[in-house]
């Protein structure tokens, strides 16, 4: 099954996507894994993103589109794939559509003001990079990390305002592929606001 997880961030696509994995045996792929993969390998293409990302512009479309076609060319997609964070755009989504037919999209969908209580209740550990959550996973004492007594805190980008801007950046760059993907029928949503178990038990219901 070829597929394509959409969602804002807090949605917990990652997540979701790691089981999907596990229970269909198909590669997940995100873009950031590709860039990284590519780089580090010195690919054609993983030269050319380096320079770009080195001057600190963004990677243009045809080369992200080129990385994912060289990505889903490989063996191990014969039996599907997991797309996350590709494609972003509409532009992107026609370029996809030439060298690979999707079977499904699944929309998380989630509350924001959910979102914004999962994200900014976010600590790290400056040490050892532990991650805690004050609700659902609090350390035994609160500041301190359970595991090396680093110090915790806040992310930049899981302050309230930081999110909201994310969430906003967020909805004004997908709200086109929604409509994209709805016209075509392969829009799938899925409420993300609830626990995980539950969330997963409706995308086996989607993707059989």
């Amino acid at each position: 099954m070829k597929m394509i997880l959409l969602g804002p961030p807090g949605a917990g696509k990652g997540t979701m996507a790691v089981r999907i994995k596990d229970e269909l045996n198909i590669p997940h792929i995100s873009t950031g894994d590709l860039f990284r993969a590519a780089i580090k390998n010195q690919t054609e293409l993983g030269v050319k993103v380096k320079a770009i990302i080195d001057r600190g512009d963004l990677v243009p479309d045809e080369l992200t589109v080129a990385l994912v076609e060289e990505r889903l060319s490989q063996g191990d997609t014969e039996k599907g794939y997991i797309l996350d964070g590709f494609p972003r755009t509409t532009g992107q989504a026609d370029a996809l559509a030439v060298f690979s037919a999707i079977d499904v999209v699944i929309n998380f969908t989630v509350k924001e003001e959910e979102i914004i209580r999962r994200l900014s209740g976010r600590r790290l550990c400056r040490e050892c990079g532990a991650g805690y959550h004050v609700e659902s996973i609090p350390p035994k004492q609160e500041g301190i990390c359970d595991k090396c007594g680093g110090e915790l805190y806040v992310r930049d980008d899981d302050q309230i305002d930081s999110i909201r801007n994310r969430l906003n950046v967020y909805a004004g760059s997908t709200e086109p592929l929604i409509s994209y993907y709805t016209d075509k029928g392969l829009i799938k949503d899925v409420d993300a606001g609830r626990a995980p178990e539950e969330v997963f038990a409706d995308v086996k219901k989607l993707i059989g």
